[in-house]
């Protein structure tokens, strides 16, 4: 399964939404919290062009927030994504 990376705060509610979703589909993810971090805040937005949390990497690939992760899910596109 590709590693699967969760960047986050602690009062984001999409952020909980998108763990919760995770957890019921059995996926395991680390956690990233940002909350105090301006360098790894600068580095995603650098690095996915969003300002938000949560933001979701199934291996090296940002795959946008929770609306996106269940947006790909729906569409049968995310549990091929976690397959190496």
């Amino acid at each position: 399964m590709q590693p699967v990376r969760i960047y986050t705060t602690p009062v984001c509610g999409y952020c909980i939404a998108a763990k919760r979703f995770l957890e019921k589909k059995a996926v395991p993810y680390a956690e990233i919290d940002v909350s105090e971090d301006d360098a790894l805040r600068h580095w995603l937005v650098d690095t996915t062009g969003q300002r938000t949390v949560p933001q979701i990497f199934v291996g090296e690939r940002s795959i946008g927030g929770y609306t996106d992760m269940r947006a790909l899910d729906q569409a049968g596109e995310f549990d091929r994504l976690l397959t190496p």
